[in-house]
């Protein structure tokens, strides 16, 4: 009697721990399909993929821009801002060229090389950029990414999903998909001693 009890206790162990392998399994291919279509993409898409040098030339602030508070969102919500302007010198190529923040401000507005974040207050925004101004003026050289292709001639001053970026996003998944893998084999192993002490 107190065999069988071990035994469907065993058992039930096993079905736990089976469907707690089959559910990470699940997970992580979950998280390798949102990061397939959401960070995969912008990686691939920047063709900012070397790393150089560059030194700033000018620091402008120019007339006020329009931002949007979101995308696709209508003139009424729109907000001004202080447009910087930051001119560098490229060391890979020693041309004259526009710095962007990231790959996003570049298509928010090409005209600017920051551009602030969604319902910021203007006076916090207009405080920050001239902070940012000042830096630039400060420490006139520091790295930054070009197209060794040629097909954008500015540059960013760093990337949204930098290889480590999207090595680091992957890691997880993988170490639940490992963690599922492992634990699915060590119940089947289980299984086939318990199977063999059966028999014997």
């Amino acid at each position: 009697m107190l065999g069988k009890k071990l035994v469907t206790a065993q058992k039930r162990g096993e079905t736990r721990a089976l469907c707690l392998g089959l559910g990470m399994v699940a997970c992580s291919m979950m998280m390798y399909f949102f990061i397939g279509i959401t960070i995969v993409p912008f990686y691939t898409k920047s063709v900012w993929t070397t790393e150089s040098v560059c030194q700033v030339l000018k620091a402008n602030i120019k007339d006020k821009a329009l931002c949007p508070n979101s995308e696709g969102s209508e003139d009424g919500d729109t907000f001004p801002y202080p447009c910087l302007q930051v001119w560098v010198n490229l060391t890979a190529s020693g041309q004259e060229v526009m710095l962007y923040q990231t790959e996003d401000t570049l298509e928010r507005n090409p005209k600017c090389s920051y551009v602030p974040g969604k319902s910021e207050n203007s006076k916090e925004v207009k405080a920050r950029i001239e902070i940012i101004a000042s830096n630039f003026k400060k420490y006139q050289t520091f790295p930054c990414y070009y197209d060794p292709g040629g097909t954008q001639t500015n540059v960013i001053l760093s990337r949204l999903y930098p290889p480590k970026g999207l090595l680091f996003a992957f890691l997880w998944p993988t170490l639940m998909f490992t963690g599922g893998c492992l634990i699915i084999v060590l119940v089947k192993i289980s299984q086939y001693f318990s199977v063999l002490s059966a028999r014997q």
